[in-house]
């Protein structure tokens, strides 16, 4: 019997992307919810944390999922594994920390031994490049970290609010921008935004609010 697994990101493209990568495991995996719209409300084995977008896992939205009853483990799914990131997730209440570059065997590998409570991190040796899953932009030649950082600037956070977000360096960031100037045929910050907004780069959900509207440990 598989375990029960809810996806959780605010981009309906990311977490449908993520659902097809884990299509053909469904003897392993079931997934439960399709978490781009709603809060997880079902109990689910492991909520799968996708941090495209997203804060990273040492966050108040990891910490707040894992306050969750309904939920038994909070994975985080990323590219950044630098340890002491890591090890900032598992303190905030993280159970379990996979490497974005797993292919699709080791992901559901990973998130089977984080369930029985074998082994915590689960990174990719094998220095491979993997591309899985989707994400906006894609079909323009996009990167997910390029993609990542152009929904970022696309929601108005700052060059230096995308760093902490995508949890890359200053430097980073200004790369990326320009690459994604490059691919998407734009020359300002105000164009890049008018093109994300109007290519699938606003978030489905703003699941955590700034005012904190949706924190479960409100109200």
């Amino acid at each position: 019997m598989g375990i029960r697994v809810a996806l959780v990101d605010d981009y309906e493209v990311v977490v449908q992307g993520l659902a097809s990568m884990l299509r053909s495991y469904h003897e392993e995996i079931e997934i439960v919810e399709l978490n781009a719209n709603t809060l997880v409300g079902k109990r689910v084995d492991i909520a799968l944390y996708d941090s495209f977008a997203n804060p990273q896992g040492d966050k108040d939205e990891v910490r707040w999922l894992a306050a969750n009853p309904l939920i038994d483990k909070v994975v985080v799914y990323s590219w950044n594994v630098e340890p002491d990131m890591i090890n900032a997730a598992i303190a905030n209440g993280a159970h379990g920390y996979v490497a974005k570059g797993l292919p699709a065997s080791a992901l559901v590998s990973a998130l089977l031994s984080v369930h029985r409570g074998d082994s915590t991190t689960h990174l990719d040796d094998t220095h491979a490049k993997v591309v899985s899953g989707d994400w906006p932009g894609r079909e323009e030649g996009l990167t997910q970290r390029e993609s990542e950082v152009l929904a970022l600037i696309t929601q108005g956070l700052s060059n230096v609010e995308v760093a902490d977000r995508a949890g890359v360096s200053i430097n980073s960031v200004k790369t990326y921008i320009r690459s994604c100037y490059r691919r998407i045929g734009v020359t300002t910050r105000a164009q890049a935004v008018a093109w994300g907004a109007s290519h699938g780069f606003l978030p489905d959900r703003i699941r955590i609010s700034r005012d904190g509207i949706d924190d479960p440990t409100v109200g």
